[in-house]
């Protein structure tokens, strides 16, 4: 599902072409992909657009000197949680207490030691792994491994900002699995926790740009961009039909189904906030466990988009 092993980044922001060429000979040779900008308001794009693990940043630039960045880094949800380490030629401590109490992680003085400078960027790396890790752990959901609804709820926020700024198609495909309580009466809950894992395997088994989250208990979602109604309903229709199929063992006369429901954000209206899309797909949903379960049902407002 994610990469447990990804080349760290490393974003250099400094105005001087001379600390770019040093930094990279100096770091050459390191498990690391290091990028430069040469101002503070293309290492701020480049910040959001590259999301580095650590960004090592000159305080004295023109324009924007490197506080002023750290601070706009900080507001910004999207870099706030970047490790920032300040290289510079100041000397004045009170430069380092203000850049340690506004949030960055070091400080490397200029001239910069070779070995010194390797040593704070693995130590930095080390932490923003683990960091990583732990905050990971905490969005995956511990029976299915598919990520969890805390990481469902984020990654909705973000996915539609970024269909509303590239003006792609976005869909959301809510998945129940049919009487399941009803499994979990006649063969217990260990056996339904077995379904519930199976279910999952199959849902994360399609597309690698979809995204799959537990939604709750026997609830999941998908998480479809550049994904359209129509071509959403042929995604939720092949997963149903796997479901369908899962052969169970020692229960050869057992065939359990999956209702699904789906909407896009075009069919939300101009206002798509992620409560919108939910609740639009979440009536979708309804109306496949109404009409008889096991089966992909959508919601359509568009007077143009043809029902699936």
């Amino acid at each position: 599902m994610v990469d447990e092993n990804p080349t760290p980044t490393v974003l250099a922001i400094d105005d001087s072409e001379l600390i770019h060429r040093l930094l990279k000979t100096r770091l050459q040779g390191e498990r690391l992909e290091l990028h430069n900008a040469t101002s503070s308001a293309e290492g701020l794009k480049k910040a959001v657009a590259l999301n580095p693990d650590i960004i090592l940043l000159d305080i004295a630039m023109d324009g924007m000197n490197g506080f002023e960045l750290l601070e706009k880094l900080k507001e910004d949800p999207r870099t706030r949680n970047i490790a920032v380490i300040f290289i510079s030629a100041t000397s004045e401590a009170m430069d380092r207490v203000k850049g340690l109490d506004m949030g960055a992680i070091d400080f490397i003085s200029k001239p910069f030691d070779a070995f010194e400078l390797k040593a704070r960027v693995r130590s930095a790396l080390r932490t923003q792994h683990l960091v990583k890790m732990l905050e990971q752990k905490a969005q995956i959901d511990g029976l299915t491994g598919l990520w969890n609804r805390r990481y469902f709820d984020q990654r909705m926020i973000q996915e539609i900002s970024e269909a509303k700024r590239y003006s792609r198609p976005l869909s959301l495909v809510l998945c129940d699995i049919d009487r399941f309580k009803r499994l979990n009466d006649q063969f217990g809950h260990p056996f339904g926790d077995f379904v519930l894992e199976q279910v999952a395997h199959k849902l994360s088994g399609g597309r690698t740009s979809d995204i799959v989250c537990r939604y709750g208990g026997e609830e999941f979602g998908l998480i479809l961009s550049s994904t359209n109604i129509q071509q959403g309903h042929e995604v939720a229709e092949r997963l149903r039909i796997e479901i369908e199929s899962i052969p169970w063992p020692n229960k050869p006369d057992l065939v359990v189904t999956a209702s699904f429901g789906i909407c896009d954000t075009e069919n939300v209206g101009e206002e798509v906030t992620p409560e919108a899309l939910l609740e639009m797909t979440d009536s979708a949903l309804y109306k496949a466990k109404q009409a008889g379960r096991n089966r992909v049902e959508s919601t359509c407002k568009k007077n143009n988009i043809k029902p699936v």
